[in-house]
């Protein structure tokens, strides 16, 4: 491999690295308003008087040896109930064709340590417009094993005039990641200027 291709993908890599992590601060910062904006149906359940950061936890992934750190963890409950549930929250900045097999082993690795039901939620925040899998499967001609599904965010699909009169603090950092009609561009960044929400 020619050094050239090395350091761009070393570079690549180091940016994929640093946004990712300023979306991991981002969710950690604004749980609530996020859940709230983007799943309205998860956010009505949550007691976030319960929600207990575990984002620092380790996983090691014994097939490997390596130990991975996931995102962002969140240890809660449902609302009028005393069952503790899981959330994890996976933010992906680049395109991983098998991503949906990933999220499964996350999944997996926090089951066998915590023993409790998790809601894992995919954030894909890159520009390219392919369709992502949000359900990884194992069966045979004879026999369905299991179908594994989790919730996903394509920030690229959402249309940033649905959320440009928001209040919420996770959308008004999220408008510039969210899909435009080419058209929409200059006054899209002349009202972004304007509102000084980005």
């Amino acid at each position: 491999m020619q050094l050239a291709t090395i350091v761009r993908e070393q570079a690549e890599t180091s940016e994929y690295t640093k946004h990712d992590l300023l979306f991991k601060d981002l969710i950690q910062t604004f749980f609530k308003e996020f859940i709230d904006v983007f799943f309205p149906d998860v956010h009505k359940h949550l007691d976030y008087h319960a929600a207990k950061l575990l984002s620092e936890e380790v996983h090691t992934d014994l097939h490997d040896g390596k130990t991975r750190r996931l995102d962002i963890i969140v240890e809660t409950k449902l609302k009028g109930e005393d069952s503790v549930i899981i959330i994890h929250v996976e933010p992906q900045s680049y395109r991983q064709p098998n991503f949906h097999e990933r999220m499964f082993h996350y999944y997996s690795l926090l089951y066998n340590k915590y023993r409790k039901p998790i809601v894992p939620i995919a954030v894909f925040s890159y520009d390219e417009k392919r369709y992502e899998h949000d359900t990884f499967t194992i069966e045979f001609p004879f026999f369905h094993v299991l179908t594994f599904n989790f919730l996903m965010l394509e920030l690229r699909k959402k249309n940033w005039r649905d959320y440009i009169e928001s209040d919420n603090p996770a959308a008004a950092a999220l408008l510039s990641k969210m899909g435009y009609a080419s058209q929409e561009r200059i006054g899209s960044k002349l009202k972004r200027n304007f509102c000084g929400c980005w």
